[in-house]
């Protein structure tokens, strides 16, 4: 039998539980961790995850070429860009929110990036070249590339796909403002990223941010209402577009420093919900981001006119502190270190949160993740002495074309799904959805939730690997 389509919102799900677990956790220290090591198998990953036509630099070695005729069918090129989870299929939704969050950490992390920061700048690059080929027609954003359904029905390599690629896009007719938001912070923060490396290119990604930008905010609409059937249940669009569009706009200011999108932001804050409450951070839910990020031209004296975005920052982190903590909020560390450059502290009634306290509490969730846990066990791969062995992932999971060039067909593939045995390739850096609400991980296949690896769950740690390299 064949595994189920995935339910990536329940993914989610438990990754929340696995962040309230974190942050409540009480387990003793069990000794120092390589972060660097850490770091460096956490970029490694994304190489396991790469479409296309491999580089002669390629690191993964038991991965191949694949996909190459992707895009085919509606006459452009889409080769390249990630495959988002342990699936053959690229959603540009949570591809483009790992480039921002991959820029990001770059951004604010990358002098603690030491020689991997090389390899964090390919990274990004490898899916800033793919989404410019999405966005290469005005008007038109390329936003999925194969049929869900029926890759979840086949458990092959993306060597061997041959499940329909189909080929999904956004327009003025079909809007996306979420998905389009998304890519036009992705490319503006990318933009930044390059500026000195790479000026031309630099300037190509930014002038894409503006227009995909322009187009999201002309054409307003979820993509999940364009394209139901297609993206819904994996991607849907639950949270609104609304904050894409702030997102967006955060950005384009950070790289542009132009005034139209301060205004924007602040004429903008109530209609597009800026204060709405925040639950979460991830592909789907931006509000702590975009708070966290304006915050800092607040916190460093240039922006009072953000003021309000900093006290929405505020609230999210107050919420975090032990004893009054959400069960539905993740932290983002990096507004702890805005703090410590401004020499400032979150107000939180009558108490408050030194830039100590929140930095200990990503410490933790950082060593829990790499082994300091009730089970002993990394949830890194490759990372330890002890991690998952089964990881709900197609090519980790099937004999590499190395070790077995037969072709394995869709329905082939399934006695390899359902073998009790470890995966014969070590998909390097992936770190796992993670335990479930009572530190449990059963490190088998067929539960997902757990077992499954993204790469929007990589893309953050690797900031957090990167300063905690330079800060053990």
């Amino acid at each position: 039998m064949a595994p189920k389509p995935l339910t990536f919102p329940g993914i989610f799900s438990a990754l929340l539980a696995f962040s309230f677990s974190l942050l409540l956790f009480c387990h003793p220290i069990i000794g120092g961790h390589n972060y660097h090591d850490a770091l460096r198998k956490s970029i490694l990953f994304f190489e396991g995850q790469r479409s296309g036509r491999l580089p002669p630099d390629q690191r993964v070695k038991w991965r191949r070429d694949s996909a190459l005729h992707d895009g085919s069918t509606a006459g452009v090129d889409l080769t390249g860009g990630y495959y988002d989870a342990g699936d053959n299929v690229k959603f540009g939704f949570p591809m483009a929110f790992t480039t921002t969050l991959l820029a990001w950490s770059i951004i604010d992390f990358g002098r603690n990036m030491g020689p991997e920061l090389k390899n964090t700048v390919k990274a990004v690059k490898w899916s800033t070249d793919y989404l410019l080929k999405a966005t290469e027609k005005p008007g038109v954003v390329y936003v999925q590339v194969g049929d869900a359904y029926s890759d979840h029905s086949c458990w092959e390599r993306p060597e061997d796909m041959d499940t329909l690629r189909t080929v999904y896009k956004i327009d003025n007719a079909h809007p996306g403002s979420d998905v389009a938001g998304e890519t036009a912070a992705a490319l503006a923060a990318a933009s930044i990223v390059f500026r000195k490396r790479d000026p031309a290119y630099s300037r190509l990604l930014l002038n894409r941010a503006i227009r995909v930008f322009n187009f999201a905010d002309k054409h307003r609409g979820a993509y999940s209402s364009s394209l139901h059937s297609a993206v819904c249940p994996f991607y849907c669009d639950v949270n609104g577009y609304q904050d894409e569009l702030l997102w967006g706009a955060a950005w384009l200011h950070k790289a542009s420093r132009k005034r139209v999108y301060r205004e924007y932001i602040v004429k903008n804050e109530v209609v597009l919900r800026a204060g709405d409450t925040i639950n979460e951070f991830g592909w789907d839910n931006k509000h702590a981001g975009i708070n966290v990020l304006i915050s800092k031209e607040v916190l460093m004296g240039k922006a009072d006119y953000f003021e309000s975005f900093k006290q929405n920052a505020d609230g999210f982190i107050c919420s975090l502190l032990p004893g009054i903590s959400h069960p539905q909020v993740q932290y983002s560390p990096a507004y702890s270190n805005y703090l410590s450059h401004a020499n400032k502290v979150v107000p939180c009634g009558e108490s408050s949160a030194s830039p100590a306290l929140l930095k200990h509490l990503a410490k933790r969730q950082v060593d829990y993740i790499l082994g300091d846990n009730p089970l002993g066990m990394s949830y890194m791969v490759g990372y330890g002495a002890r991690f998952p062995r089964r990881i709900h992932h197609r090519g980790s999971s099937l004999p590499s074309v190395a070790a077995h060039p037969a072709r394995i067909g869709c329905k082939a593939g399934t006695r390899y799904y359902l073998s009790p045995n470890p995966n014969p390739n070590l998909l390097v850096g992936a770190v796992v959805g993670g335990p479930n609400v009572s530190d449990a991980f059963p490190d088998s296949r067929p539960y997902f939730q757990e077992s499954e690896p993204t790469t929007y769950i990589n893309a953050p740690l690797v900031g957090l690997l990167a300063f905690f390299s330079a800060h053990p």
